[in-house]
C-alpha cells in the first residue's frame, strides 16, 4: 500500500510538472512510444537504444495534427533523428521558424510548435534546452532541416521549419543534403515501394564536439534510413559526411546502426532486411548510383540551375501534347488488351463452368449409385439376422406354451390328492367345534323356555292386578 501511494504521488508530480507527459507531446525516453506520432514508425515501434536522460521525444504537431516525430538532444541542442513519411510536395514554401515551448518550459499551456517571435518573453527559460535563431546568427552556419521541407505538402512543409528539426550546416552542405535526400527519396525509394503510405523515413545526425557559439553541436555525419514494409519489403541506409559535401554512401540499415550509438535498432525487425528481394535491392542501389554520378558531374551554380530549369520547362511544354497523345494511345491499347483478356476470361470461365457442372453431375450420379448398392449390401445381413432372431423367438414361445400346458395338467391330480389327504384332518378338527355349537344350542333352548315361562307368569300377574284394581272397592288408606 505504501509503495502504491508513493507511485501515485510520483505520477501526479509528473503530470503537474510535465503537462506533455500525459498528452503525448514531449515525452521522455522511458515513455512507451510517441503517442499520436507512432504512425511514423513501421509497426508503430520507434527506434530503440537512445537511452540518455537528455534524449527527449517530441511529437511535432502543427494545427493540432501530428506532422512528424523527433528525438531531440537537449545536451547537443540538435535533433538526433526525425521520422516522417513522404507526401506530395507543395509548390511554394514559406520559411517561418518555429520552436517547441515545452522543452524549455513544461508548465506552459502550449502543446504544439509556435512561432519563435510570438513567444519571446512569455516562455520561461526559452533556449535553455533547445537552439534558437540567435544561436545561428553571424555563425556561418544555416539552420539545415534534417527532415527536408521539399518532401512534404503545405502544413507538413510549414511544420519542418522548427528549430527542433534543424542542425548547423554550411550553406553549400545544406543545399547538397536537401538535393540528395530529395532525389534519393523521389527517384530511388518512392518508385520501388508499392504502397507509398508504407514508406517510413528517418533522417538523422551524429553530433560532434564542435559547437556553434559553444552551445549547438555541429553534426559530423548526416544519415537517412528508409523502410518499406509493404509486400516485398526492403530497407536502405544513406550516409553523408559533413567534411565531404559530394559524398553519398549507401549501406544496409544494420551497417548504419553500427555507426550510431551501441545497441541502437532503427526499425522493428530490421524491416525484413534478411528477407528482402535481391533484385529490388539492386534496382534501388542502381538508382542511388545514378544519383551519385549526377552529383559528381553536376557542379553548376544557381544561374545554370535556373537556365537548365527553364529549358526543361520549355521542353516540357513542347513535349506535353505528344506525351498526352502517347498516353492516350497507351491507355487505349491497355484498355483493348484488358477487354480482350476479360473476354477470354469470360469464355474460359463459361467453358470451365459447364465442364465442372458436367463433372459434378457425373460425380453425384456415381456417388448415389454406390450409396444405393452399399445400402442394399448392408441390409442383406441385417434382414438375415432379423429372420434368425424371429425363428428363435418363435421356438422359445412354443417351448413356453408346452411347459405351461404341462404345468396345468399336472396341477389337477396334485390338488385332488392334497385335498383328499387333508380331509381327515379337517373332519376330526371340526368335531369339537360341532359339539360346542350343539351345547350352545341346547343351553339356548332351555334359557328360551325359562324366559318364556317367566314372561307368561308376569303377564298373568299384571292382568290379575289390573282386574282387581278395577272391580274391588277401594279401602281406607290404612287398608
Amino acid at each position: 500500500r505504501e509503495w502504491t501511494m508513493k507511485m501515485s504521488i510520483v505520477f501526479l508530480l509528473c503530470i503537474s510538472v510535465f503537462p506533455g507527459f500525459s498528452q503525448g507531446r514531449v515525452v521522455g525516453e522511458d515513455e512507451a512510444g510517441f503517442a499520436e506520432c507512432n504512425v511514423f514508425f513501421p509497426g508503430q515501434v520507434p527506434p530503440e537504444g537512445f537511452t540518455e536522460p537528455f534524449h527527449v521525444k517530441i511529437c511535432q504537431q502543427y494545427n493540432k495534427e501530428p506532422r512528424f516525430a523527433t528525438l531531440y538532444s537537449t545536451k547537443d541542442k540538435i535533433p538526433l533523428y526525425s521520422a516522417f513519411k513522404y507526401t506530395k510536395p507543395a509548390q511554394n514554401e514559406e520559411e517561418n521558424w518555429l520552436v517547441e515551448p515545452q522543452i524549455d518550459d513544461p508548465e506552459n499551456d502550449l502543446h504544439e510548435m509556435v512561432l519563435e517571435a510570438d513567444i519571446i518573453g512569455t516562455v520561461a527559460n526559452l533556449g535553455a534546452n533547445q537552439a534558437l535563431t540567435s544561436d545561428y546568427m553571424d555563425s556561418g552556419y544555416e539552420r539545415g532541416l534534417l527532415n527536408p521541407s521539399l518532401l512534404h505538402e503545405e502544413d507538413f512543409q510549414v511544420a519542418t521549419y522548427t528549430l527542433t528539426n534543424a542542425v548547423p550546416l554550411s550553406p553549400s552542405l545544406s543545399k547538397s543534403w536537401h538535393r540528395d535526400v530529395g532525389r534519393v527519396v523521389e527517384q530511388a525509394l518512392v518508385p520501388h515501394c508499392s504502397r507509398k503510405d508504407h514508406l517510413y523515413l528517418l533522417a538523422g545526425a551524429v553530433p560532434s564536439s564542435v559547437r556553434v557559439k559553444g552551445k549547438v553541436s555541429v553534426p559530423e555525419t548526416l544519415w537517412l534510413a528508409a523502410c518499406c514494409d509493404a509486400p516485398e519489403g526492403w530497407s536502405l541506409g544513406i550516409v553523408k559526411k559533413v567534411n565531404d559535401e559530394d559524398s553519398l554512401v549507401d549501406l544496409t540499415v544494420g551497417e548504419l546502426e553500427k555507426q550510431l550509438l551501441a545497441g541502437v535498432h532503427l526499425f522493428k525487425g530490421n524491416c525484413g532486411e534478411d528477407k528482402q528481394s535481391q533484385e529490388k535491392t539492386e534496382a534501388i542501389l542502381q538508382a542511388v548510383g545514378h544519383i551519385r554520378s549526377g552529383e559528381q558531374v553536376g557542379t553548376s551554380d544557381n544561374q545554370e540551375d535556373k537556365e537548365s530549369g527553364l529549358v526543361r520547362k520549355v521542353a516540357g511544354i513542347i513535349a506535353t501534347p505528344f506525351i498526352k497523345i502517347l498516353e492516350l494511345l497507351i491507355y487505349v491499347f491497355v484498355e483493348l488488351v484488358k477487354f480482350v483478356f476479360y473476354f477470354l476470361w469470360l469464355v474460359i470461365k463459361k467453358v470451365g463452368s459447364t465442364a465442372l457442372d458436367g463433372v459434378y453431375s457425373l460425380w453425384n450420379g456415381v456417388v448415389s449409385y454406390l450409396k444405393a448398392i452399399s445400402m442394399v449390401l448392408i441390409s442383406i445381413p441385417y434382414d438375415v439376422g432379423r429372420v434368425i432372431v424371429n425363428i428363435l423367438l418363435g421356438f422359445l414361445q412354443i417351448v413356453q406354451d408346452v411347459a405351461f400346458i404341462t404345468y396345468r395338467i399336472l396341477c389337477i391330480p396334485v390338488g385332488f390328492f392334497l385335498h383328499l389327504a387333508a380331509f381327515p384332518y379337517h373332519s376330526i378338527c371340526a368335531i369339537p367345534a360341532v359339539l360346542k355349537d350343539m351345547a350352545t344350542g341346547i343351553g339356548g333352548t332351555f334359557s328360551l323356555v325359562i324366559d318364556a315361562t317367566a314372561a307368561l307368569l308376569h303377564g298373568f300377574y299384571y292382568v290379575a292386578g289390573h282386574i282387581i284394581k278395577r272391580f274391588v272397592p277401594k279401602g281406607s288408606s290404612d287398608d
